[in-house]
């Protein structure tokens, strides 16, 4: 369960967007959740989570594409709905939950 420094980012303002306290535990290099009885869970893991990353997307009414490459559309409250793009190659698995959470950040760096 190792975040990086841009996946630690990105799934901190995707928690921000979909209202999901967390508090990152540098020992296990993870978000947990701050009442985890919630969510049936311990951790928060959308980028490797196809579960929480499908729910990531619901909440936030992300629309998802797949074909060539994975493009999910996003509105930040005002504004045109967004395209973002993730190369499918090599998991298009890995690729959707990436795209989520990427546009699940950028709602959540939208808001104050």
């Amino acid at each position: 369960m190792s975040a990086n420094t841009q996946d630690r980012e990105l799934l901190e303002m995707a928690a921000k967007a979909a209202g999901i306290e967390v508090i990152y535990c540098p020992d296990k290099q993870a978000f947990e959740y701050v009442h985890p009885l919630r969510y049936g869970n311990r951790f928060w893991t959308p980028i490797t989570d196809d579960a929480q990353a499908l729910r990531l997307a619901v909440k936030l009414h992300i629309d998802l594409y797949i074909n060539h490459a994975v493009r999910v559309d996003y509105r930040i409250t005002g504004s045109p709905t967004v395209p973002l793009y993730e190369a499918i190659e090599p998991d298009p698995y890995a690729a959707t939950r990436r795209a989520v959470v990427r546009a699940a950040a950028e709602i959540g760096r939208a808001m104050p």
